[in-house]
């Protein structure tokens, strides 16, 4: 990895000098415009709309479009005396428990590395902040933007997870929440169930982008010359129409995959327990006994009466 920014963490009256690398990175297949016939690749000039003539870069400023549609702009003069901090400190404000900081606030991730004689105050600051439980809040300026972050420790090392501000945060606005839905108990019952089948320790290596390896496989055919054999279509799920009855197949089927049994068909019973009906989970057997209970009370339907 090379670093992208060097530093200090200021933590009191203790300097501590780092350096910063990008924690993640994307990988995404990455392609350019070509000329559908020759495969040349397209370029962009960069030409002003008002006399249409091209304009190099060192003529190009920042401009700031107003609601009326004139444009105020904005040159490197106008830049100097923001208030934007040039001193590279990643300054700790406060501490506080991780769990009090919503995850939608988190931007981008980054590592720490101790610079020259910084390795000691680092491992210092690290073993402290691991026996506190806590997360440090930091303001840090990175690319001209001022950002408030949190350090935490991964594997040894300070991760900065830079943040967004309240105000870029937006306000769900959806009409749903306004009405007035009704959940039956045996409904919630059941997807608590599907929920306690489900469960399970989290594992991210259990996972893999099955798009990006489909369309490697798509260019490595096309690089040998081979045919591209389309994969088989998923049939997509429609909107459950009975909805206890969808959520009592997905928990059989998530007991099925959990424990690697091909799915069974229905068989015919005596008055015995079928082996489905024993190991159904309490919470699914509560809920269909409350469903049936629910059945029971309600009044019986009137049968229309056949005309003479």
């Amino acid at each position: 990895m090379r670093s992208i920014w060097k530093g200090a963490i200021s933590f009191g009256l203790v300097t501590i000098p780092v350096k910063l690398y990008s924690a993640t990175e994307q990988k995404d297949v990455s392609f350019h415009q070509v000329h559908r016939d020759d495969g040349g690749r397209i370029r962009y000039k960069r030409v002003c709309t008002i006399d249409g003539e091209e304009v190099p870069y060192a003529d190009i400023a920042k401009g700031y479009e107003l609601a009326s549609g004139e444009m105020v702009v904005l040159t490197d003069e106008d830049f100097e005396d923001l208030p934007l901090s040039t001193s590279r400190r990643i300054d700790v404000l406060q501490f506080a428990p991780a769990e009090q900081i919503d995850p939608i606030y988190f931007a981008k991730s980054y590592y720490l590395e101790p610079d020259a004689q910084g390795a000691k105050p680092y491992v210092l600051l690290r073993n402290a902040l691991e026996s506190s439980g806590q997360v440090a809040v930091v303001k840090v300026a990175l690319r001209q933007r001022e950002s408030l972050a949190t350090l935490r420790v991964r594997d040894g090392v300070f991760v900065l997870e830079t943040m967004l501000w309240p105000d870029e945060i937006r306000t769900p606005d959806f009409g749903f929440l306004e009405e007035d839905i009704e959940v039956r108990a045996q409904e919630l019952k059941m997807a608590e169930s599907l929920i306690t089948t489900m469960e399970s320790d989290f594992d991210p290596g259990e996972y893999h982008d099955t798009y990006r390896e489909a369309l490697q496989q798509v260019i490595e055919a096309k690089v040998a010359g081979k045919e591209v054999i389309a994969a088989p279509e998923e049939e997509e799920a429609g909107p459950a129409v009975d909805l206890m009855a969808a959520l009592r197949a997905s928990v059989e089927a998530a007991k099925r995959e959990r424990t690697g049994e091909p799915a069974k068909p229905k068989k015919a019973t005596g008055g015995g327990k079928s082996s489905k009906e024993a190991k159904e989970p309490k919470e699914a057997k509560e809920a269909k006994e409350e469903e049936a209970k629910e059945e029971e009370k309600a009044p019986p339907k009137r049968k229309a009466r056949k005309s003479a």
